[in-house]
């Protein structure tokens, strides 16, 4: 086994190499980015390196500096985990020349499932079936064009140096193609440094299988059982499960056969995975995913296997610590990724100070790279933690993990927790009669767009703000039952004659009166026309059984500033508390300024001074988190200002171009 190793990645998965490292005994140093100096996984490794800017592109892919962080560090070998340069062969290449252990197949294999057409050569030579579909990438957008026509609607584009969902789009229709092809050579050039694109026939409502394999480089291939992975947005996995169910025994055998030979054909080195797309009892080979995958800890689960373990002792030479027949699956796990993303608004992804993080104690695994005080930035993905539960069956674990989403308290930015628990619950998930397309398809009753006021959360807010005012005793502000360094004026309804709180909260706001504390530690909150009878009873975790009207249950609240934040079973509620009249004072935005979303680099410009634009026009286009945003204008009128430039990153709410509105006639 190796005395030390580098961590060639950051976040969630740097922190879960790390762990089973310290568990081994085995010595770990990290790398960093400008933007990572305080992350938690340079805390946990202990050692890090920094190795460049913000951008990925001048850290994280920097092979030179990673390798002279490894030398600096005395390091034996390098585990890349996932996404960056796990896949790059070329990096895999200087880690040998450098002397080093690559933790991970060989540049060879990496180099042959380099691409999608590449790697459905390997399938095809393995008798593996294949999607159809061009036989090589290509970065010729009429060619791209000619080939979707001859495949024939519906297809998907595919990035061909990729994965992870980044350079993919669905085509049904031929209007727009020029546009989504564009747009997928464009994100797969950002994300992966290459361009090209496959095109694959698109299968309608299938499955999303994967088969775990593992191998000793030796020509030793065994299988690790497969995954589902059905449950998909923009071809982002959200929830993974292990094992697959309604899956008949034949089709799951013959599917890890075909990944096991693939694997033989490859002599394939460490762990990996082989994907398909099953529909009916028809199935093909997707990709070979030559690294840990982010869902991993499913199959680990079931098989009490430790992957990272597993790529540690063969990348160390020790070879496959098990053999086929010890592989068994025992009970069902099922993951959901939390991500900083606004389901609300198109999953926009969202980026900020993470003010208050609380996960679950128990019950479920938690994989997490941030912590309360970290910083979400627009650099790197938007996935924030995985949350992981295993039981006997299937219902019991997705219980569990319904669970340890209410639970779990991320403040500060919007995730998309809610839009999880919704899906765990929907009947398709629950009977597991769903397809790649599912979310897309029932997106309307997933997400709640609705902008309602809850008063009841207001009311628990405004209270809490209330307390936090009065003047603390020895005992603490929860223990008295004075009013003690708080006094207020009664009117006619025995509340504040004026408001003296406004608060706001996504698309809602309200005015806040207040009653007398009463004996007890109630008190009546007016929340606008409403009053509500309202008491906390302190728990531990910043938690507290919460009344409101005849309504008990346990909540969480933490106040930063003049955000308070109020977590209860529905949901997430971020309050901005404003002395009214302080409140009135202000001043509303000027209208005809197309602002930034979120924070951002420019990739494209479409207007200038002067230029006539209408409604719905894409006046600029914004990549944040690997991902396009495009900034749309909301009404007719002419350009009279651009203040941004492709190339330039521009702050959340930028103005950064100036419409003058059509007059009206």
């Amino acid at each position: 086994m190796f005395k030390k190793i580098l961590i060639a990645n950051r976040g969630e998965i740097a922190c879960r190499i790390a762990r089973t490292c310290h568990r081994l005994g085995v010595a770990v140093a990290g790398i960093h980015s400008t933007a990572d100096a305080d992350a938690l996984h340079v805390k946990m490794i202990g050692e890090s390196i920094e190795i460049g800017g913000a951008a990925a592109s001048d850290s994280y892919l920097r092979i030179d500096a990673v390798i002279a962080a490894a030398k600096a560090t005395g390091a034996q070998a390098i585990h890349p985990g996932f996404g960056f340069l796990a896949e790059n062969a070329t990096f895999a290449r200087a880690v040998e020349a450098a002397g080093l252990v690559f933790i991970g197949p060989t540049p060879d294999v990496i180099e042959r499932l380099g691409d999608k057409a590449s790697a459905k050569k390997e399938a095809e030579a393995a008798d593996v079936p294949i999607v159809p579909g061009s036989k090589k990438p290509s970065e010729d957008a009429a060619e791209i064009a000619r080939i979707v026509q001859e495949v024939g609607l519906p297809v998907m584009l595919k990035a061909a140096a990729g994965g992870g969902g980044k350079g993919m789009r669905a085509v049904s229709d031929l209007d727009g193609l020029a546009n989504e092809i564009e747009s997928a050579m464009r994100e797969a050039k950002n994300s992966f440094g290459y361009p090209g694109l496959i095109v694959e026939k698109l299968v309608e409502r299938g499955r999303h299988i994967e088969v775990q394999i593992a191998g000793d480089g030796k020509g030793n291939v065994l299988h690790l059982l497969e995954r589902e992975c059905s449950l998909q947005r923009r071809h982002q996995k959200l929830i993974e499960e292990a094992p697959a169910v309604n899956l008949a025994a034949t089709l799951r055998d013959k599917m890890a056969a075909d990944a096991v030979r693939l694997g033989k054909r490859l002599n394939y080195r460490g762990v990996g995975t082989v994907e398909f797309i099953l529909s009916g009892d028809t199935y093909y080979f997707l990709e070979v995913n030559p690294r840990l995958q982010v869902e991993h800890p499913v199959t680990e689960m079931v098989t009490g296997l430790d992957l990272v373990e597993v790529m540690l002792r063969i990348a160390a030479g020790e070879g496959l610590p098990f053999t086929q027949n010890a592989v068994t699956c025992s009970g069902h796990a099922v993951e959901v990724r939390i991500c900083a993303e606004d389901p609300a608004d198109n999953f926009l992804p969202c980026t900020g100070d993470l003010a208050y993080v609380k996960f679950p104690a128990d019950g479920v695994r938690v994989e997490t790279g941030v912590e309360s005080g970290s910083v979400v930035t627009p650099y790197y993905d938007s996935m924030l933690a995985k949350l992981i539960a295993h039981a006997e069956t299937r219902n019991e674990a997705l219980d569990k993990l319904e669970r340890a989403l209410d639970a779990t308290s991320i403040f500060g930015i919007t995730t998309n927790q809610g839009f999880l628990k919704r899906l765990l619950g929907l009947p398709a998930t629950r009977s597991a009669t769903f397809y790649t397309r599912l979310i897309d398809e029932q997106i309307d009753q997933l997400v709640d767009k609705a902008k309602n006021l809850d008063a009841g959360a207001l009311a628990l807010g405004a209270y809490f703000w209330m307390i936090r005012q009065r003047q603390p005793l020895a005992r603490g502000p929860w223990q008295s039952r004075e009013m003690t360094g708080w006094h207020m004026a009664a009117g006619g309804d025995g509340l504040s004659p004026i408001p003296i709180l406004h608060l706001e909260t996504a698309g809602a706001s309200a005015e806040i009166r207040f009653a007398p504390l009463k004996a007890d530690g109630s008190m009546i909150v007016g929340v606008n026309d409403e009053k509500l009878p309202v008491r906390l009873i302190p728990l531990k975790d910043d938690c507290f059984t919460a009344i409101v009207g005849a309504r008990r249950e346990t909540v969480r609240i933490y106040q930063e500033n003049q955000t308070i934040f109020v977590h209860h079973r529905r949901g997430v509620h971020t309050l901005t508390a404003i002395p009214y009249l302080t409140y009135i004072s202000a001043v509303a935005e000027t209208s005809g300024e197309l602002r930034a979303p979120m924070m951002g680099m420019i990739l494209k410009v479409n207007v200038a001074v002067g230029d006539t634009i209408k409604a719905g026009d894409v006046a600029a286009v914004l990549e944040s988190m690997k991902m396009e945003l495009r900034i749309n204008c909301e009404t007719d009128g002419v350009v009279t200002a651009v203040n941004c430039r492709p190339g330039e990153t521009v702050e959340r709410n930028a103005v950064v171009v100036v419409v003058e509105p059509e007059q009206q006639p």
